[in-house]
C-alpha cells in the first residue's frame, strides 16, 4: 500500500508542523483524573505581569470578542475576567502543564478514571486498561461519595480532582456508591505511572476488524495503523470491513483526529476551524490513500463521545464513508490552543476556535447525530476487550453472543455483512 504508507510519513510531519501559536488542543469534560492534573491554581499566586500577559492573550485569541477592562486593581476582577471564558479555558500550572504533555504523549501518573458530572453526582465513565482503579475493582457507572472520607456532594469535577491532588500519601480512599445490588464500598487505590493505551482491536472470523479507539494522543495514528496491518495480517487478506467503535472516548488532540480521518479517505474535507485570528481559521482535507482500500466502515458513538472523536464521526459520515451507529454524541466543537506564559513552566490554554464538520455544521452543544439510533448503556472498554476475542471462524462469539451483551456490535455486523 505505497499511497498509505506515503500518507503515514506525510502526517506524521504534518502533525509536527501545522499547530498554531505552539499547540493545538481538543480538550473534553470527561477528565482523568491524576495526582499531577487539574489543580485548582488561585489567582492570588499569580504575579502582575502574568495577569496581564493572560489579558493580552484573551484580547488576542480568544474565539470571542470579549469585552475586558486594561489593568486589575485586585484579584476579585482578575476572577470576574477568568469567568466570561468558556469552561475549557484555564491558566494551567507547572504541574498542570506537565501533566497535560505526559497525557498526550500517552502516560500519566494518577488512579486511571474517567468521569463525568451526572445530576450533580461524580459518576465513573471508564476506567483505563491496567490502571489503579482498574485493578481494585473499580465499575463504570460507580458514584463517587467521598475522597479520604470527605464527601463530594455537590462539588464539580476540578474540586474532586483537587482532592485526589492533594491528598497526603500515594493511596487515596475512594468511597463508591454502586447499584444492583445498592452498595456503599471503599477502594483504597495507590496512584502510579499509567501507560495509555489508546488503541485496542479484535479480529471476527467474517474478516471484520474491530478497533477501539479510547483517545486521541500523539501515538493514536501509528496504533491504529499498526492494528489494522495485525488484523489483515491475522486475516491473510484484506478485511472486508472495519468497525470503530469511539464510545465513551473523551477526545484528545485536532492533529491526530484529522491524521486518523485521512487514513480512510481518498478526498474531501476533514474539518475546518474558524476563530478571530488568522490561524486560527484551518481548512483541513483528505489526501489520496485509503488504508482499507475501500471496504465499508461503521462508526459506534455515544453520549461520551466528544470533541477528537466527534471530528472523526463527523468526517467519515459526512464524506459518506462510514455508517454512524449508536446515540447522539456530547457535543464539544471547541478548539483550544496552549500558549506558553513566562519562561514557559505556566501556560493558557484558550479556546481560540470553532470547529465546523464537512457539511458545515457546527457540532457544539448538539453532537454528532448517528445514521442508525440505538440507545445502550455501553460497555467498558474492559468489557469489551472480554467479549471480542481474537478467534477465527464462523463460530466466533463476538457475533453470536453480541445481541445479548453489545446490541450495537450486532447491528454493525449486519451492516458490513450485507454490503
Amino acid at each position: 500500500m505505497p499511497h498509505t504508507q506515503l500518507k503515514i510519513q506525510q502526517l506524521q510531519h504534518y502533525a509536527l508542523t501545522r499547530a498554531y501559536i505552539s499547540y493545538l488542543l481538543l480538550a473534553s469534560l470527561f477528565l482523568c483524573l491524576s495526582f499531577n492534573s487539574f489543580a485548582l491554581t488561585t489567582v492570588g499566586d499569580l504575579k502582575s505581569q502574568q495577569k496581564n500577559e493572560i489579558l493580552f492573550n484573551i484580547h488576542a485569541y480568544y474565539v470571542e470578542d470579549l469585552a475586558l477592562q486594561q489593568s486589575f486593581e485586585n484579584n476579585q476582577q482578575f476572577e470576574a475576567l477568568l469567568a466570561q471564558l468558556d469552561p475549557y479555558s484555564k491558566y494551567l500550572d507547572e504541574q498542570e502543564l506537565e501533566a497535560l504533555f505526559s497525557s498526550t504523549n500517552g502516560r500519566y501518573t494518577g488512579l486511571g478514571i474517567e468521569v463525568k458530572l451526572q445530576d450533580k453526582k461524580i459518576v465513573i465513565i471508564n476506567t483505563i486498561k491496567n490502571s489503579p482503579a482498574a485493578l481494585a475493582g473499580i465499575q463504570k457507572d460507580d458514584v463517587v461519595l467521598a475522597i479520604n472520607q470527605q464527601a463530594v456532594v455537590n462539588k464539580d469535577i476540578n474540586q474532586v480532582a483537587q482532592m485526589i491532588k492533594s491528598s497526603d500519601t500515594a493511596a487515596v480512599t475512594l468511597t463508591i456508591e454502586r447499584t444492583n445490588p445498592t452498595q456503599i464500598l471503599d477502594f483504597e487505590i495507590t496512584r502510579s505511572e499509567i501507560n495509555l493505551e489508546s488503541v485496542t482491536s479484535s479480529l471476527s472470523g467474517f474478516g471484520i476488524g474491530y478497533l477501539a479507539i479510547n483517545s486521541f494522543s500523539n501515538h493514536t495514528l501509528h496504533d491504529v495503523a499498526r492494528h489494522i496491518t495485525i488484523l489483515q495480517s491475522n486475516y491473510g487478506a484484506a478485511l472486508t470491513g472495519l468497525v470503530i467503535d469511539l464510545r465513551d472516548n473523551p477526545g484528545g488532540t485536532l492533529q491526530s483526529a484529522v491524521a486518523v480521518s485521512d487514513l480512510f479517505l481518498q478526498s474531501g474535507t476533514i474539518v475546518t476551524t474558524k476563530g478571530r485570528f488568522y490561524d486560527a481559521n484551518q481548512h483541513y482535507r483528505a489526501k489520496k490513500g485509503d488504508i482499507l482500500n475501500g471496504a465499508p466502515i461503521v462508526v459506534l458513538i455515544n453520549e461520551n463521545s466528544a470533541s477528537a472523536a466527534e471530528i472523526l464521526a463527523a468526517a467519515l459520515k459526512d464524506n459518506h464513508r462510514a455508517t454512524l451507529i449508536g446515540s447522539q454524541s456530547f457535543g464539544k466543537g471547541s478548539v483550544q490552543s496552549l500558549i506558553p506564559l513566562g519562561n514557559g513552566n505556566t501556560a493558557l490554554k484558550l479556546t481560540t476556535a470553532k470547529y465546523f464538520t464537512p457539511s458545515g455544521q457546527s457540532i457544539d452543544g448538539v453532537g454528532v447525530t448517528p445514521d442508525v439510533a440505538i440507545n445502550q448503556s455501553t460497555l467498558s472498554q474492559i468489557d469489551k476487550v472480554v467479549i471480542i476475542k481474537n478467534e477465527q471462524g464462523s463460530d466466533d462469539p463476538l457475533w453470536q453472543n453480541s445481541a445479548a451483551s453489545d446490541p450495537l456490535l450486532l447491528k454493525a455486523q449486519q451492516l458490513l455483512t450485507m454490503k
